[in-house]
């Protein structure tokens, strides 16, 4: 009597089967890239972007120094460093964005600064289905983080984590000579019309604190608040600083000669750094960094009896 014929494939061939629905499950799994971005949202990929429009020029720095400039596909007006991001293709500024063009260039990820894009124009962004990525470093540890989350959400972890590692030593190094010595009363002025300063919230405030400097109007709430003269004559800083496009640029802040009693004026303490290097949020701040330590510890050789 003949058994039964058994209809299927033999034991050996469905364990192959199988094995290789695992792989490629396995595979899928560790491809898929899971952010948390700096606004809480989860920000998830099926691979490492290949194709990544960048929405503020601190960004195309960023992705530079994690391995993934040649990634970018579009970037707004002045992103101009490094000098490989000057053949980027353009598709507008903070304050109007070429969403035709954004489209047609087909990216995989969008990356934006939080509070530097409108926000009209970043809801129509989400609704193209795109993956974005909102970026706002406060801090400068916040560089070192955002140079390893680009590298992942890019696959370029290989160039992105020696790179962190190396802003972290270097941002250390500043920090221990700095940090603990006499605090330096500071006022920083972004705007003088109207007259615009930052909290203590603001990566600028991080920057002081490295330098053992003490923003006088670290206590208000907005990020980026508007102030009144009175309330920096008030507050009296023992130094008074900003950014301009040109470090050589000692006239910004002439006007406040008018109060020669104000201690940054009376001790000839009126600072300036190259935008550059100082507001915008990339690697080279640590640079900012160093002269605005340099600076502050200026101020300190000047009080009476220091020689």
């Amino acid at each position: 009597m003949k058994r039964p014929q058994v209809i299927g494939a033999p034991a050996g061939s469905l364990a192959r089967l199988l094995c290789i629905l695992l792989i490629l499950l396995s595979n899928k799994a560790i491809a898929e890239i899971r952010l948390a971005d700096d606004s809480g949202r989860t920000v998830t990929l099926a691979q490492p972007a290949r194709r990544i429009i960048t929405l503020a020029p601190h960004i195309v720095e960023l992705l530079y120094a994690a391995g993934a400039g040649d990634r970018i596909v579009g970037a707004v007006e002045y992103s101009y460093f490094p000098e490989a991001a000057k053949s980027i293709p353009r598709i507008g500024d903070s304050a109007q964005l070429d969403l035709e063009r954004i489209v047609a260039m087909k990216p995989d990820l969008i990356i934006v600064w939080q509070h530097g894009n409108a926000q009209r124009q970043l809801d129509r962004l989400l609704s193209l289905g795109v993956p974005v990525y909102y970026n706002e470093p406060r801090s400068l540890d916040d560089i070192a983080r955002s140079i390893e989350q680009f590298g992942k959400l890019a696959g370029s972890d290989a160039v992105a984590q020696p790179a962190a590692r190396d802003f972290l030593r270097r941002e250390g190094e500043l920090r221990a000579r700095y940090s603990r010595l006499a605090p330096v009363k500071v006022f920083y002025q972004i705007w003088d019309k109207p007259l615009m300063t930052v909290n203590g919230e603001h990566i600028i405030s991080d920057m002081m604190r490295l330098c053992g400097g003490e923003n006088v109007f670290a206590g208000l709430k907005q990020l980026v608040p508007v102030i009144s003269t009175e309330a920096v004559l008030a507050a009296d800083p023992e130094v008074i600083g900003g950014a301009a496009a040109e470090a050589s640029a000692s006239g910004k802040f002439d006007n406040w000669k008018k109060w020669p009693r104000l201690l940054a004026v009376s001790r000839k303490n009126l600072f300036v750094i190259n935008g550059d290097l100082i507001s915008r949020h990339t690697p080279r701040m640590l640079e900012g960094a160093r002269i605005m330590c340099e600076q502050i510890d200026a101020a300190r050789s000047r009080r009476p009896g220091v020689r």
